[in-house]
């Protein structure tokens, strides 16, 4: 058991490398996944949420009752600076509805839970980070579909109510399924827990993998735009965060967390939505899949740079 726990490890640490892999194979080999239906999609993101609801325990949301002020203020950065930069780049860029919709979808979702990793290696506030996950991921059932709604109800029809059920099951669901299992057989998840990031990683590169691979031509025929759309969408997030919580004169440790909470979105979530929810605009899956591989790469990088500030 030991073995497998390091092998775990060794995969969790090199996500980014096997993120990158799988999307250029992906890319330049479409047959290596495109066997896989994109209706994997949402059951392989359910079996991340329940990672996540196994790793939860009631103390990880003292910090809501502890330090609300700290809380309220990441959630308002989380659910404001995302969506409006998302909007305001869609503009910018002038994004064709297909885009623009997959990037809004990114900008509107929950943070991610590769968010927690990053803020340890960023020397942050981790208590922090794992309860503005928690709330977000809570929230998210009624303030995504709102904020899709608000942002690309001109555009596209969005189903506020279908996208709420689809969160509460896909996310809500095994996330309360993970921690009753964690809550009743804590024994049981005290050995799975160590190989949860192995199977998270896997998930994801499944999920990346196939709508890559589907999306193949389309990809390559606008991948600068969404590129650059996705990476400063990340990058302003990151850096936007960062200096609401300088105004509001927050320590490093939180400043670090909530700057990484806001930037790293739930880009699973939000192809999930995208292939259930618009499956008539396939390229708007692309942008959270750019953006699963471009925000590891980046977080890696920003850990760096926060402990140096």
């Amino acid at each position: 058991m030991k073995a497998l726990y390091k092998i775990s490890a060794i995969v969790a640490s090199n996500i980014t490398l096997i993120v990158l892999f799988v999307s250029a194979l992906a890319l330049l080999m479409p047959k290596s996944f495109n066997w896989i239906s994109t209706s994997t999609i949402t059951p392989m993101l359910g079996i991340v949420m329940f990672g996540m609801g196994l790793t939860l325990k009631p103390s990880d949301f003292k910090p809501v009752l502890l330090h609300p002020k700290d809380i309220i203020v990441g959630e308002l950065a989380q659910f404001v600076i995302m969506p409006t930069v998302a909007w305001l780049l869609c503009k910018l860029l002038n994004l064709p509805t297909e885009l623009a919709l997959g990037v809004i979808l990114v900008g509107c979702c929950p943070g991610g839970t590769a968010s927690n990793v990053i803020c340890y290696l960023a020397q942050g506030d981790i208590a922090l980070s794992v309860a503005m996950t928690g709330v977000s991921t809570l929230l998210a059932p009624l303030v995504t579909p709102a904020l899709v709604f608000l942002l690309a109800g001109e555009i596209v029809n969005v189903n506020v109510w279908g996208m709420f059920l689809s969160i509460v099951q896909v996310v809500i669901a095994p996330i309360i399924l993970g921690f009753a299992v964690n809550h009743f057989f804590s024994s049981f998840t005290q050995k799975a827990t160590p190989l949860l990031p192995m199977v998270s990683t896997f998930a994801i590169a499944i999920i990346i993998g196939t709508i890559v691979s589907h999306n193949a031509q389309r990809i390559l025929s606008c991948s600068l735009i969404v590129g650059i759309a996705v990476v400063m969408h990340n990058l302003l997030g990151l850096t936007i965060g960062y200096v609401v919580c300088k105004i509001f004169e927050m320590e490093k440790s939180k400043r670090t967390a909530i700057s990484i909470e806001v930037g790293m979105q739930n880009s699973g979530l939000a192809s999930s939505l995208a292939a259930t929810h618009f499956a008539m605009y396939p390229l708007a899956a692309v942008p959270g899949a750019i953006f699963s591989v471009w925000h590891n790469f980046s977080g890696s990088i920003a850990a760096s740079i926060f402990k140096k500030l």
